[in-house]
């Protein structure tokens, strides 16, 4: 059987509409004999008799009703179809699927999807919370159409853009020797803290990597004496007195209700960068482009 052909489905019902062919055809912008070949052929195909014809114009057989009625169900459903899939093209329907890092939820990321959501009600938003190099795999493997991680890592692949400016930060008990020399809202040298023992986090991830990176090249050996898998770990550990922990800015909140002591170090490798990546071979969908277009507008560098 030939496919469904949509335009002589409207010109069917628009000659039951108007009984005449050459309106039909004039309607259309067509010649008559266009509009009578079309019905032909038609008629031909299916078998049966569509329209009675006399001198007065056409009008629909028994079976002829039953084809208009079934083209317009037809045409209903092409016409949902699209406004549906003008929805999926504005960014009103459809998904967003995040793959992230810690550092990323504990920021401003929440907040932000918040008002994404607000705004796109129709956009499923999914998260996957994970390392920043799992996260640049699932990238990688069409797994997530977007991912926030830290700046450390290898971006050739992927287009990216700033998210938020992350600084990190040395934290102490109050009775550790580093305790003294930590002054409110004044930076600390890296050198002056990494002589001490410390509470490493994410084995082989990016803040444990960086900091591991700086003390090889000041020629100091890192004392990890105890690893840990969470920011809220790490924090209760240096509570206990296993050593001194590096935060990012963005984990700062996890200090409320503790005594511990803070400050940022003053070196400028310690300013780093959550960045929006995305695969640069991948489709950018219109609910991608309306997330990093909003990440965009609302990022705001350090001072």
């Amino acid at each position: 059987m030939a496919p469904f052909d949509s335009v002589t489905a409207r010109l069917i019902l628009l000659l039951a509409d108007t009984g005449s062919i050459g309106r039909a055809a004039e309607r259309e912008g067509i010649a008559s004999s266009a509009v009578s070949r079309r019905v032909s052929d038609l008629e031909s195909r299916l078998g049966v008799v569509l329209f009675d014809r006399s001198a007065h114009g056409v009008k629909l057989t028994t079976a002829g009703q039953a084809y208009a009625e079934g083209c317009r169900t037809v045409l209903r459903s092409i016409a949902d179809l699209d406004a549906v899939m003008a929805d999926f093209g504005a960014g009103q329907r459809g998904s967003l699927r995040l793959a992230c890092t810690s550092s990323a939820l504990t920021g401003r990321l929440p907040e932000l999807l918040a008002r994404y959501a607000a705004k796109h009600a129709g956009i499923q938003i999914d998260i996957q919370e994970t390392g920043a190099a799992r996260a640049l795999l699932a990238l990688d493997e069409g797994r997530a159409d977007v991912a926030i991680v830290s700046d450390h890592y290898d971006f050739t692949r992927f287009e990216i853009k700033p998210f938020e400016d992350d600084r990190v930060w040395v934290l102490a008990p109050p009775e550790h020797p580093l305790a003294e020399q930590i002054q409110p809202r004044q930076t600390i040298a890296f050198d002056t803290v990494i002589d001490y023992p410390i509470v490493g986090i994410h084995h082989t991830g990016s803040l444990d990597r960086l900091v591991a990176e700086a003390a090889k090249k000041a020629g100091k050996p890192v004392q990890t004496n105890v690893s840990v898998e969470s920011f809220p770990a790490l924090v209760r550990m240096v509570e206990a007195g296993f050593g001194i922990g590096f935060l990012r800015s963005t984990s700062l909140h996890l200090l409320a209700g503790t005594d511990l002591v803070c400050a940022p170090l003053a070196e400028p490798w310690a300013l780093r960068q959550l960045l929006v990546a995305r695969r640069k071979s991948s489709p950018l969908s219109a609910a991608m482009k309306s997330f990093i277009a909003l990440c965009s507008e609302t990022y705001a560098p350090s001072a």
